[in-house]
């Protein structure tokens, strides 16, 4: 087998990385090669802070926290050194509600406290209700412990303390 083959069979980027091609639903699972999944964050998009809250809460909005997490992950990335823990947090709550929209209570609940965790006593920045946020992912990391179950979409923050819709 040549490179170029091995590189399909290994699901490789355009850069060599190991990339699974295999399309995703809304919270990140993988599907079947073949079926129509939702369109893939691109990877490695250095976006100004409003730019990267506004994406964000428009996966959130959507039902897609997987795709969110993507984002605040290119933020703490690329952005400066000291923003970073506001993003690495951000990231671990839109994890957080990945996975206990998924179904996995017990790594739901553990992501969404670490995320609390991690952004508690944060100064509120780029617009973002970190108070908000923390209050927000500690008491659903309780209802997620408890056993209950979990819409994406419906359970998604606001990030900006901004009116939900009605």
């Amino acid at each position: 087998m040549n490179a170029r083959d091995r590189d399909r069979v290994r699901d490789r980027d355009g850069e060599g990385r190991a990339r699974s091609a295999r399309p995703r639903d809304g919270l990140g699972r993988p599907l079947p090669y073949g079926e129509a999944g939702v369109e893939r964050q691109p990877e490695g998009v250095v976006r100004p802070p409003a730019e990267t809250v506004g994406e964000a809460q428009r996966l959130l909005d959507a039902g897609m926290p997987f795709h969110a997490h993507e984002v605040f992950e290119d933020a703490w990335k690329s952005g400066p050194e000291e923003a970073a823990p506001l993003w690495r947090g951000l990231a671990q709550l839109a994890v957080g509600l990945t996975h206990a929209a998924r179904g996995n209570a017990v790594g739901g609940a553990r992501l969404l406290r670490r995320g609390a965790d991690a952004l508690a006593g944060r100064e509120d920045a780029y617009g973002i209700d970190v108070a908000g946020l923390v209050g927000w992912a500690r008491e659903l990391a309780g209802r997620v412990a408890a056993g209950e179950h979990i819409d994406a979409a419906g359970e998604a923050p606001v990030l900006t303390g901004r009116p939900g819709p009605a």
